[in-house]
């Protein structure tokens, strides 16, 4: 069982950046997510998207912010337990909570903090007559460990960010890497769609546009796919199909734990604390919802900041807290680093 002051469900830039706060009041946390790393959507979907409207940041490429995140917690020395989904939560009668994931791992928390972004994300995927059968038998939807593909032939489909990086990433790794994409046009980052252009002209990348993977094939574990390209059929032999068509959102089964939810986000007290209408349990960022709401990153970094000082009162009951800043009261890491502003120096002017 894993004990922590605040469980955040959710590893997406609003999680990690309570993280912080809560560490700034001596509190510990444990983010729990479904996806295999941090980040959220601005790992899974967009890392090399510019986002324009982070404070102090006239431009920050997605997956630089959620770097920067995680050395900015560092030193509070979260605990992570990804690639698993919140699945049952059962209140104890001191108040504090059991959640249990899929996998059948609990936690222990006084706080439970959602901070899951659109929900728990679920693969979009393509429409292919036994694609289940096929799940973990050659077909994956998420790259958790990129060497499982070592000296393997991939086939790739996909036409965003997702497709054009991990193409790029595996044609170093597998023996032979398919890009199918269903036009001649990609929706990625430049420099992306660049080098996968330089990839393919010195053959480390097998192109096929515009197409579509219409069959797969295999008695225990794939073996082939079947294309469609401009009308015509044809087989391709491959190890792996990896179809990369970007996340559905969903609540899943926190929808089932008894909160207030309105059009597939979960209701808060926004004049408060974002505190739901379960006592102990908040949701912050995009999962919540009340009059008014924008679903932006910077108004989850002020949601996540008033529920870590509510929190805080659930943890400490009477316990007063005086607000300091960090200019003046620096900033104590758990793993005993201390960051502060340089002494000032008292000396005479004569």
């Amino acid at each position: 069982m894993v004990k922590t002051d605040i469980l955040i469900i959710g590893a997406g830039p609003t999680g990690l950046f309570a993280v912080f706060e809560a560490g700034l009041l001596k509190l510990k946390c444990h983010i729990l997510d479904a996806l295999p790393q941090a980040g959220g959507q601005l790992s899974e979907l967009y890392p090399k998207k510019p986002i324009y409207d982070i404070p102090g940041f006239p431009e920050v490429l997605a997956g630089d912010l959620v770097d920067n995140l995680m050395e900015q917690i560092k030193q509070f020395e979260p605990g992570f337990t990804l690639g698993e989904r919140a699945e049952t939560i059962a209140k104890q009668e001191d108040g504090s909570f059991i959640v249990t994931s899929n996998k059948g791992k609990k936690f222990h928390a006084s706080v439970v903090a959602i901070a899951g972004g659109l929900g728990s994300f679920e693969p979009r995927k393509p429409l292919i007559e036994d694609i289940e059968f096929y799940e973990d038998k050659g077909i994956k939807y998420f790259i958790k460990n990129p060497e499982k593909f070592r000296d393997k032939r991939v086939v790739i489909a996909g036409g965003g960010d997702s497709a054009l990086d991990w193409s790029i990433f595996l044609s170093n790794v597998a023996s032979e890497v398919t890009l199918i994409h269903r036009r001649n046009e990609f929706r990625g980052a430049l420099d992306s769609v660049e080098k996968v252009q330089e990839l393919k002209d010195l053959g480390k990348i097998r192109m096929i546009t515009p197409a579509e993977v219409i069959g797969l094939n295999g008695a225990e574990h794939l073996e082939s796919i079947d294309i469609e390209e401009n009308g015509a059929h044809r087989n391709i032999p491959t190890d792996y199909f990896i179809p990369l068509f970007g996340l559905t959102p969903k609540l899943g089964p926190i929808g089932d734990w008894g909160l207030d939810i309105e059009k597939n986000a979960i209701k808060v007290n926004n004049a408060l604390d974002y505190q739901t209408n379960i006592p102990g349990i908040f949701a912050i960022g995009d999962v919540n919802t009340y009059p008014g709401k924008l679903k932006l990153i910077l108004c989850g970094f002020h949601e996540a900041t008033l529920m870590c000082q509510a929190a805080y009162q659930i943890i400490n009951p009477g316990k007063r807290y005086v607000l300091k800043y960090t200019t003046v009261s620096g900033v104590d890491g758990f793993d005993g680093t201390r960051k502060e502003a340089p002494k000032a120096v008292v000396k005479a002017i004569v």
